[in-house]
């Protein structure tokens, strides 16, 4: 993903060798920044890599969560409609109504 804009890796780094001059760097402190630049790059690529993996794994889970939400809606909206045709009384529905009825013929008051 971002290897097009990277132009060195650590291994290149690494490899590079400089042309010693009479009025140079001391090549043992550019060897020392080298080693401390090649640990960064080593450590940036690890980091962007598990960023890389945990952005995947977290699209598959948002995923994987919008379509249960789906079903789920589905499903409430597959009751609703069952439950508004084929409503089927229970027996406390139907002792309920009964109680009613009672009420009403024989004037009972509770």
């Amino acid at each position: 993903m971002y290897n097009e804009r990277i132009y060195l890796t650590p291994q290149d780094i690494l490899d590079k060798e400089f042309k010693i001059d009479a009025r140079g760097y001391r090549p043992q402190e550019v060897d020392k920044f080298l080693d401390m630049v090649i640990r960064d790059y080593t450590e940036y690529n690890s980091i962007i890599k598990k960023l890389e993996q945990d952005t995947k794994n977290l699209i598959e889970d948002n995923n994987k969560l919008k379509h249960e939400i789906r079903m789920l809606h589905e499903e409430i909206e597959v009751n609703k409609s069952s439950e508004n045709v084929n409503r089927t009384p229970t027996n406390v529905d139907l002792l309920k109504r009964i109680s009613q009825l009672e009420k009403v013929v024989f004037g009972k008051e509770e």
